[in-house]
C-alpha cells in the first residue's frame, strides 16, 4: 500500500544531529530501506521536515519505519495511506462514483 510518512523535526535536536551527522545518516538509511518513489525537504512551522512517498506491505513494518526517527531525530511522524491518479480512479470505479 502506498502511504506518506512525514517526519518533523525540533530546532535544537535537529541541529544537533545536523551537526553530529545522525540526521544525513538516518535519513539515509531510510531512503535505503523505504526505496521511496519521492522525497520531499521543506521547512514547515518551523521545523525541519522531511515527506515520503514508499510502499509499505503490512503494518507490521511502522516500529522499524519510525523509531530511528524517533530515537535518532526526536521527530514527530504522521504515516498515512494514499493514492495516486490511478488509485483513485481504479476506488472511484469500485466504489461506482
Amino acid at each position: 500500500m502506498r502511504m506518506v510518512l512525514k517526519v518533523s523535526i525540533p530546532v535544537e535536536r535537529g541541529s544537533e544531529a545536523y551537526n553530529s551527522g545522525a540526521m544525513q545518516q538516518t535519513f539515509q538509511s531510510a531512503a535505503e530501506a523505504l526505496k521511496p518513489e519521492a522525497t520531499y525537504f521543506f521547512p514547515e512551522d518551523g521545523k525541519r521536515t522531511g515527506l515520503f512517498i514508499f510502499d509499505m506491505e503490512g503494518s507490521w513494518q511502522l516500529p522499524s519505519i519510525v523509531e530511528p526517527m524517533f530515537q535518532g531525530l526526536g521527530a514527530s511522524v504522521f504515516v498515512t495511506p494514499a493514492m495516486n491518479g490511478e488509485d483513485l480512479e481504479r476506488g472511484m470505479e469500485e466504489a461506482n462514483l
